[in-house]
């Protein structure tokens, strides 16, 4: 049965007596790994909050009328037995998932459904993610339908072409925008571009860029260093962590979009070629879902002195993205009301680490706003 959209007294104009009514933003996901977990919290977390001073982690909190807790999942799709065919909000929390619980879910009436397996699984995945038993869901199109969703998520585990690839196709089935958080390039590949065009939907991705992670300062650092007349040598970034996505990376096979990803988004803030090497480096079981990265750097400046950047950064890595997410659920919502079609390009340049064009992310960050206040077309 269709889910009617829900009608919120959003604020009301002090004195004037005038009500502002906001529809939620309904999303569908696919993978209920940590960052949907993260997501989710994150959605009620903000719910709870109201003071200013409690309302961080998003470029604004109201944009265009709609805040974090205005999104809603309505139809949600994974393969773990864990996770299949329990409501959202136990799914969320059920193993292999390790990232902290900052609030409680109440039950969101969303019963997880069996998505297609395909290449989802990774060799080293498969000993800790048991297959559910369930039967696939008929049709990915004809659930997100259903559920009466505007925007599909993809959260699926890194190196899932084919899966990837397949829910990108059923969004277009199903009349839905696509949002990529995974780097399986569909918004930065000019032919499924054109596939979003002809289907007259919007599309951002691709990978999404955590709020402060280790690609966004790194690219930050090497635009400063060109910016300031530094001729960066060399950089390496190295990253390790102890959650499903850093167990399934050791598998190397899995890792060529996401190296380019990572690589190509720091290699855009320079005119000339710097040797680069960027990527998951290992897994480890006991940092669960805390991720720490190295970014290493090294320069000449005036007079051909040397110098070099050496830093450690350490971070939760699911709620690091998981505010970069809702920024982009919300300007995807924007661009579906505009009836844009294709890719969003400063959505996906302010929250994406492979986009269809990459900018400095200040740059980035005014587009995005531009593009939220209508002064840019996407």
């Amino acid at each position: 049965m269709l889910k009617v959209p829900k009608l919120e007294v959003l604020f009301s104009e002090e004195g004037k007596g005038t009500v502002y009514f906001m529809s939620k933003v309904r999303i569908a996901i696919a993978g209920v790994g940590n960052c949907a977990s993260a997501l989710i919290q994150g959605i009620t977390y903000y719910k709870l909050r109201a003071s200013p001073e409690e309302i961080v982690g998003v470029t604004q909190y109201n944009l265009a009328g709609m805040s974090p807790s205005d999104i809603e999942v309505v139809v949600a799709f994974d393969v773990n037995e864990e996770k299949v065919g329990k409501d959202l909000s136990e799914a969320i929390f059920a193993k292999p998932n390790n990232t902290v619980k900052i609030t409680e879910v109440d039950k969101l009436d969303v019963r997880v459904q069996k998505g297609p397996v395909l290449d989802g699984i990774g060799k080293y995945l498969k000993p800790v993610v048991k297959i559910s038993s369930e039967h696939e869901v008929p049709s990915v199109a004809q659930a997100i339908r259903d559920s009466g969703a505007e925007i599909l998520v993809n959260y699926l585990p890194v190196g899932s072409t084919n899966a990837v690839q397949l829910y990108a196709h059923e969004a277009i089935k199903a009349g839905v925008a696509f949002v990529n958080a995974m780097p399986v390039f569909i918004a930065s590949e000019p032919n499924w571009q054109k596939r979003f065009v002809e289907a007259g939907l919007p599309t951002a991705g691709d990978d999404i860029m955590s709020q402060l992670g280790a690609t966004v300062l790194h690219k930050t650092i090497v635009k400063l260093c060109v910016d300031r007349g530094v001729k960066v040598d060399e950089t390496y970034q190295l990253n390790i962590g102890g959650d499903t996505d850093f167990l399934n990376m050791l598998e190397e096979s899995r890792l060529v979009d996401k190296r380019i990803s990572k690589t190509s988004a720091v290699r855009a803030m320079s005119s000339y070629e710097i040797p680069t090497r960027i990527g998951p480096s290992d897994y480890v079981p006991f940092l669960d879902n805390d991720k720490i990265c190295y970014v290493w750097l090294k320069g000449r400046y005036f007079g051909n002195i040397p110098l070099t950047i050496d830093l450690k950064l350490h971070v939760v890595d699911a709620y690091d993205s998981a505010g970069v997410m809702v920024d982009a659920i919300r300007g995807t919502k924007i661009g579906l009301d505009r009836g844009i079609k294709g890719q969003l390009e400063s959505i996906s340049a302010f929250c994406f680490k492979h986009p269809p064009v990459q900018m400095p992310y200040n740059e980035a960050k005014q587009a995005f706003i531009d593009f939220v206040d209508g002064k840019r077309e996407r």
